[in-house]
C-alpha cells in the first residue's frame, strides 16, 4: 500500500478556507438524499454505519442495500468533464487515484458480502434532476427490499439497465415458486 503524501501547502488564504470547509458527511448532497428517503417512508436506515465495510452514507442493514452519495469532484464523476487542478497536479492524480481505488474496494466488499450498493452523484441531485433521481432510488431501495434486485453496484443516475436484470430475477423467481 502507498503512504498517503502530505497535502501541498495551500496556493492561497481563500484556496485554504474552501478546503477547509469540505466536509465528509451530512454534505447538502447527501441530506437530499436522505430527505427523499424520509418523505418516501423508507426509515429505519443507518448513518455511515461502522459495521458496513466503507461506512456508507445511508445503510438499510435489513434491507441489505448501501448508498454512497459522491461528490462529482473528490470522486470523479463519470457524467460530469471535470477539470483537474493545474496547481499541484501530480498530488491530485494520485489523491483522486486512492479516492477510486478505495471506492472500488468498499463496493466489493459490500458486493461479497450480498449487499446492494446504490452510487448517487452529486450532479445527478441539481435542479431538474433531483425529482427523477430520488424517485429512482426510493425505486431501487424497495426493489433490493423485496428481493428483487441481486448484490451489486448500481449507478443510480445511469441508464436504467438494472431494469432488464430485475425483471429477469423476477421472473426466475416466479418460475421457481
Amino acid at each position: 500500500m502507498v503512504a498517503a503524501r502530505r497535502a501541498p501547502e495551500a496556493s492561497s488564504l481563500a484556496t485554504r478556507h474552501v478546503m477547509q470547509a469540505n466536509k465528509s458527511k451530512n454534505t447538502g448532497p447527501e441530506l437530499k438524499v436522505r430527505a427523499a428517503l424520509r418523505e418516501a417512508g423508507l426509515t429505519g436506515y443507518r448513518l455511515h454505519w461502522k459495521k458496513a465495510p466503507g461506512r456508507p452514507d445511508v445503510c438499510f442493514p435489513g434491507r441489505r442495500v448501501a448508498i454512497f452519495v459522491h461528490g462529482c469532484f473528490w470522486h470523479r464523476c463519470p457524467h460530469c468533464s471535470l477539470s483537474r487542478p493545474r496547481a499541484h497536479a501530480s498530488y491530485w492524480e494520485e489523491k483522486f487515484a486512492r479516492n477510486r481505488e478505495r471506492d472500488a474496494r468498499d463496493e466489493a466488499l459490500l458486493v461479497e458480502g450480498g449487499w446492494t450498493v446504490l452510487v448517487v452523484w452529486e450532479c445527478e441531485l441539481g435542479r431538474g434532476r433531483i425529482e427523477r433521481t430520488t424517485a429512482r432510488l426510493v425505486r431501487l431501495v424497495r426493489l433490493a427490499g423485496e428481493g428483487g434486485l441481486p448484490a451489486g453496484v448500481v449507478d443510480v443516475g445511469a441508464s436504467p439497465a438494472w431494469r432488464l436484470r430485475a425483471e429477469r430475477a423476477r421472473r426466475a423467481r416466479r418460475r421457481r415458486s
